[in-house]
């Protein structure tokens, strides 16, 4: 039996004021909040600083990263078709997918506070399931600290890619618990094929979905509500994730909240990251509808994007900026996402600290929580199921 204790800290769960308190871990779970009988226990004093769930980056591409690695100069012009051909075209020359910067990445995050991942790797006939090896070989470096889920993701085209649905299925079989979309109008242009393929793999392996969907206005809101009607006729509530979904934050309000309205019920997540100048999404209304959202990073410095640094507390801090969140509350909505919500998402615990609950922990110096998001303070402890796994910064 493996028993730490937490002494000190002031605990931070959302819509409530700081509770100092101490909190019991025991066998990877938190086993009491508060006074407790421990005398066998490891005993680390917190002296006040804030303790927050495990941070969850619940949209990345650990396959693509450079992290780590020479410093690549951008070549795309940032259109997405730009982009796509710019990472096929030039991943061979660089070596990616690579477990090397997969890793590197991976032990980024974990030193700067994320206990969970969902990673998209591409998969295409060039490729093959280069990516999902490369982080599988990442994450199995990195087993205790992190938990990686990955997305088999056809981000050239599904349905338009000759080979690709054959290779999406021997990634499922391969240990990817996610089958992945991409536009199903704007990049395959055949979005009920499209759908039919991601939703039948969902169905034939109990996987996961989620559907990258980048197309803007009436377009991307009519896949919106396809994809949504899926979900309810396949019975994945809870189980389906729109990724980016640009539409929902250019809509009208009355459309947003209708769509809002829709996802809650269908129980379909959202996964935001809030990069560059794409719209952001109504964070405060689809919370108010009881949607479910995430945030995510994207990609971190790669054939996509030079940006990126794999701290899930700066992009927290990215995201409530951009949606123009100013009070304490709307900052902490945004982290309650970035925790909870990402946890929520990938299938895991989502009671955060509590009794019972994954002793998934980040330990911040700081006066409010929403000061950790806007100071983005070093993380003094990272702990995973009941274990330290950082410390300041370092693995330990």
């Amino acid at each position: 039996m493996s028993e730490l204790l937490l002494r000190g800290g002031r605990l931070w769960r959302p819509g409530a004021p700081l509770e100092t308190a101490d909190l019991l871990l025991r066998d990877g779970v938190i086993a009491a909040i508060g006074p407790a009988a421990a005398p066998e226990a490891e005993t680390i004093a917190l002296d006040g600083m804030i303790v927050l769930p495990g941070l969850v980056n619940a949209h990345c591409h650990l396959d693509k990263t450079l992290w780590c690695g020479p410093w690549v100069p951008h070549s795309s012009d940032g259109a997405l078709a730009s982009r796509i051909a710019n990472g096929e075209g030039r991943r061979a020359e660089l070596g990616l997918p690579s477990a090397e910067y997969a890793s590197a990445l991976l032990e980024r995050m974990i030193t700067r506070g994320t206990t969970r991942v969902r990673s998209h790797a591409d998969i295409d006939p060039e490729v093959g399931l280069g990516g999902v090896e490369a982080i599988a070989e990442a994450a199995a470096r990195h087993a205790g600290r992190v938990d990686v889920e990955t997305v088999a993701f056809p981000q050239g085209g599904l349905v338009s890619r000759p080979g690709t649905a054959g290779l999406m299925e021997e990634a499922l079989k391969a240990g990817a618990g996610v089958v992945g979309g991409l536009d199903p109008a704007g990049v395959d242009r055949d979005p009920v094929r499209h759908l039919d393929v991601v939703f039948g793999l969902a169905e034939r392996y109990g996987a996961k979905v989620d559907v990258h969907l980048h197309d803007r206005g009436s377009l991307g809101a009519w896949q919106f509500e396809l994809i949504i009607e899926r979900t309810k006729a396949t019975g994945l509530r809870g189980r389906v994730t729109i990724s980016h979904g640009y539409a929902l934050g250019e809509l009208d309000p009355d459309r947003q909240r209708r769509l809002a309205d829709a996802l809650a019920d269908a129980g379909v997540h959202l996964a935001t990251c809030a990069n560059f100048s794409e719209p952001v999404q109504p964070l405060a209304l689809l919370r108010a509808a009881g949607a479910g959202v995430a945030l995510g990073s994207d990609g971190v410095r790669d054939l996509w994007t030079p940006y990126g640094d794999g701290d899930m507390l700066r992009q927290t801090m990215q995201v409530a900026s951009r949606g123009a969140f100013y009070r304490d509350e709307d900052i902490e909505a945004a982290l309650e996402a970035a925790t909870r919500g990402g946890a929520r998402l990938v299938g895991a615990d989502d009671r955060g600290i509590a009794v019972g609950a994954p002793a998934d922990l980040v330990v911040v110096p700081g006066q409010a929580a929403a000061e950790a998001v806007m100071s983005v303070p070093p993380r003094a402890l990272v702990i995973k199921a009941g274990t330290v796994v950082a410390r300041d910064g370092a693995l330990v």
